[in-house]
């Protein structure tokens, strides 16, 4: 069974703001497995249809995130507004 939900990138970046804690690319797949379910699909304001993997390749390739003493976490102000 396909899954046609779409979760918008910012919902995993809201996720990684409120857990208060760093990441590695591997801890934060499993967070958003977790959260979400393997069959979920991610959207941005610019791209359609991405596994976790490909929403964390798109984040990072983007500076979406922010390094820290313990991984890397996000930022508010790294969140696009097109949809406000």
């Amino acid at each position: 069974m396909q899954n046609d939900t779409q979760i918008h990138g910012h919902e995993v970046m809201q996720m990684m703001l409120e857990s208060e804690t760093g990441y590695s690319r591997d801890s934060l797949r499993v967070a958003i497995l977790e959260r979400f379910g393997p069959d979920a699909r991610f959207f941005t304001c610019s791209a359609a249809g991405m596994t976790a993997d490909g929403l964390i390749e798109f984040l990072a390739d983007r500076g979406k995130f922010v390094p820290g003493p313990a991984g890397f976490t996000t930022d508010p102000t790294k969140m696009c507004r097109h949809d406000e």
